[in-house]
């Protein structure tokens, strides 16, 4: 059998955890009455994610900060509506239902014992840890995620693309740039500026009062990029006067937007190892002890064949 072609799954871990939570019935529980539904239904996720896109590396992205200072200090209301409690001098607390919270080192447990690598990194969000891997990786990669942010990472160039969850994991989209082109009259290159000129109510990005997306599309098509929005505005032509005026009322937030919404593709991240390896008979007695522990036998054992085919 011809050895398998090299590609790079990406996952975008809290995005997948949060969609197993409330995808699975909470009537799942571990023999002490946990509940494990997002464990079992994340490693169900990633069991369809191997079968089905048949990667032969595999990295868990982290969110070591999920709301790091840096962006906060640029725009004070990204993510506010999110934060539980306010930390001094570490990451703040993020809204997560106590039930799901429990579950998460379970997550990262059931990672560990199929050897899937698991990478964060300080003050930064899964988002920069998955742009820096897709930008430096030497293959092909599928990023899966339901957080449209990340199809400014698309590049049909280098292969990389999305496997976008947002209508379920029955339904997943491969986004590449003429989906995104499709649905929103920009290319991938053009979506972080797209995005900081529309805004996004879910992360707390204000936008650009007046700026949706058809306004925001057009002007990119005129412009190309937000820089020259800019300073087609400060001449003072190239889009009617309405659209100037709210550009050029808006410098302040634009001056930042952009630092915010773009993701970081340069982190110095440890190198680990993320090719896929079918578990040895230790490892997988170890697991399955692991899924026995935690009421999981099914779910970990169609990971564990699906990482082995």
């Amino acid at each position: 059998m011809a050895p398998r072609p090299e590609k790079l799954l990406l996952l975008d871990s809290a995005s997948l955890y949060f969609r197993a939570f409330y995808g699975v019935p909470d009537t799942v529980k571990a023999p002490d009455g946990t509940s494990v539904n997002a464990v079992r239904g994340f490693l169900d996720i990633i069991a369809k994610l191997v079968t089905t896109y048949e990667p032969t590396h595999i990295v868990a992205c982290w969110d070591d900060d999920w709301r790091p200072q840096w962006r906060v200090d640029l725009i004070p209301s990204y993510k506010t509506h999110r934060v539980a409690e306010p930390v001094e001098n570490a990451p703040d607390v993020e809204v997560v239902p106590d039930p799901l919270e429990l579950q998460v080192p379970v997550i990262r447990e059931t990672l560990d014992a199929l050897g899937i690598a698991i990478v964060g990194a300080a003050e930064h969000e899964a988002d920069d840890v998955i742009g820096t891997l897709a930008t430096t990786a030497d293959m092909p990669v599928d990023i899966v995620t339901g957080d449209r942010d990340l199809f400014q990472l698309v590049d049909d160039d280098r292969a990389v693309r999305i496997v976008y969850t947002a209508r379920g994991m029955s339904n997943l989209e491969i986004i590449t740039d003429d989906v995104v082109f499709a649905k929103y009259g920009v290319h991938a290159r053009q979506y972080a500026d797209f995005a900081s000129m529309r805004g996004d109510s879910s992360d707390g990005l204000p936008g650009v009062k007046g700026i949706g997306d058809k306004s925001a599309a057009s002007l990119l098509a005129a412009h190309g990029d937000l820089d020259g929005i800019v300073a087609a505005a400060r001449a003072g032509g190239g889009m009617p006067a309405g659209q100037q005026a709210k550009i050029l009322a808006a410098l302040d937030y634009i001056a930042v937007a952009p630092t915010v919404v773009e993701v970081v593709r340069d982190l110095p991240l440890a190198e680990v190892p993320t090719a896929i390896v079918p578990l040895d008979a230790e490892k997988t007695d170890a697991a399955e002890a692991l899924a026995e522990r935690w009421n999981l036998t099914g779910p970990m054992g169609r990971a564990i064949a699906a990482l082995a085919r």
